[in-house]
């Protein structure tokens, strides 16, 4: 997915940017990317690829390379970002979050009445961040620009500029799928994703920007460009799974959302007969972990952890680019507890199963240190569409994801017009879909998540939430 931070300041905010930036390594493994304003030098940026050392490695010396009083830092899960533009607006350094869909024809359009080109990458595509230039320069100011970029594109952009005087234009997608925060400190603004990367840096929470919304920030003060839409769709994933557990979306905490969402789940197992004889709750780690927590809590049983992860030489999110080698890395950072496995009878929350791959060696590796019954949580719905606002899943068609695959085996592509009831365990269509998924990785019992529980768990209005990757719905 991505994320970016940007700090406006009075004084040299290279550190903070750094660090800021690196608190949002768990939202992309490909590209980091740093710009910066400096009165004497002007505008300077560097990127570089992070998909096998993390940002921090790559970007150590920054402070050797750059400076400035005012910064942007991008963490990338796809383009090389952010780009300098010199333009009818000047010279500016952007970044962006986010998708586009309708990209070659958004291209071809632009090429149509300017004359003008992109520069390619290999096979002919464009960095999409270059198209989203091209849209904002169209028109005659920023705020107007970006309006018409985020009207245009079929997908999600969230962006964020360093303007050749240092100033920072901040701007929420038009839906708010996303969040951008703003913290104040006394020598000026920080601009984020993630609320707890300024907060770290002394920052204190100055405003959550709605669906649309612009802003221009100075280290003296923050304009409003454009004001909020209405409607609004933020990610409900994000609580789920991307989120980092300090984080707070719309006044909802991640880690407590997790706590509620398990302890929803455990109260719809209260009454089956397969998990009565648990002997140990725990969390497919990282994310995990806190569902666990909070079904533990409120089902009395014992919470465990029944393996670590080894993670010092292989954090989670750098793993080898061929999925052989990534299960092969997923299986040896598995450590057990034996005495916690052996004989036991073992209940584990994911966040999501959306392929199942590495489920499957989890649970065989369970088996094989001696567990007697693995029983299997899902912290969401079944995962029944690839998300095209986002993204945050590698998933190239929705026949990647376990769900539907199952599902075209039960009943061909006829039993996709009954993807709700597939979704409902109640129903019998549930439970086929359940039985066929414990059936191939050998889980005694298998439940999902509702979607009425993970909207109860974050507890905003559905109408404020984006579920399109578990019902379909816009």
């Amino acid at each position: 997915m991505g994320g970016f931070f940007g700090i406006t300041s009075q004084k040299d905010c290279m550190t903070d940017v750094f660090f800021g930036t690196d608190y949002h390594s768990h939202l992309g493994t490909r590209r980091g990317g740093m710009a910066a304003y400096d009165p004497e030098i002007g505008l300077q940026r560097k990127i570089h690829s992070i998909e096998n050392a993390p940002f921090r490695t790559r970007f150590e010396h920054i402070f050797e390379e750059m400076k400035g009083t005012s910064a942007i830092g991008c963490i990338s899960d796809s383009e090389p970002q952010p780009l300098l533009i010199r333009s009818n607006h000047g010279t500016y350094a952007v970044c962006m979050i986010g998708r586009i869909n309708n990209a070659d024809s958004l291209i071809d359009q632009f090429l149509s009445f300017t004359g003008g080109h992109f520069d390619a990458k290999t096979g002919g595509a464009v960095n999409i961040v270059e198209l989203l230039v091209a849209l904002i320069d169209q028109k005659t100011d920023f705020a107007e620009g970006i309006r018409f970029a985020q009207k245009s594109i079929d997908g999600t952009a969230s962006i964020l500029i360093l303007k050749e005087d240092g100033t920072l234009i901040a701007a929420r997608d038009r839906l708010g799928r996303l969040p951008v925060t703003v913290g104040k400190r006394e020598d000026g603004y920080a601009v984020s994703f993630e609320s707890f990367a300024y907060e770290k840096l002394g920052f204190v929470f100055e405003k959550e920007l709605g669906p649309g919304e612009i802003v221009e920030l100075t280290p003296e003060r923050m304009t409003q460009l454009r004001a909020p839409d209405k409607e609004k769709r933020i990610c409900a994933f994000l609580w789920s799974y991307y989120g980092y557990p300090t984080s707070t979306y719309e006044g909802v905490n991640v880690e407590a959302m997790r706590y509620r969402n398990g302890a929803i789940l455990a109260r719809a197992d209260r009454d089956k007969p397969d998990v009565q004889q648990i002997d140990y709750v725990g969390g497919v780690p990282d994310s995990g972990t806190p569902h666990a927590i909070g079904y533990a809590n409120e089902s009395g049983k014992h919470f465990a952890r029944a393996f670590i992860k080894y993670t010092p030489t292989w954090a989670r999110s750098f793993m080898p680019p061929a999925q052989v080698d990534r299960e092969t890395i997923a299986k040896m950072k598995q450590i057990p507890v034996t005495e916690l496995i052996r004989d036991k009878d073992l209940l584990f929350v994911d966040d999501s199963i959306v392929r199942g791959t590495q489920l499957r060696e989890t649970v065989e590796f369970l088996y094989e240190n001696g567990a007697r019954s693995v029983h299997m949580r899902s912290a969401c719905p079944p995962i029944m569409f690839g998300c095209k606002y986002l993204n945050f899943s590698r998933a190239t068609s929705d026949l990647e994801l376990i769900a539907r695959r199952v599902i075209l085996e039960l009943e061909g592509e006829e039993g996709f017009r009954f993807l709700s009831e597939y979704a409902d365990g109640s129903t019998e269509r549930g439970k086929k879909l359940r039985a066929n998924i414990c059936e191939r990785f050998h889980f005694s019992s298998l439940e999902f998540q509702s979607l009425d529980g993970v909207i109860e768990a974050i507890g905003l209005p559905e109408c404020e939430l984006c579920t399109y990757c578990w019902n379909g719905k816009e």
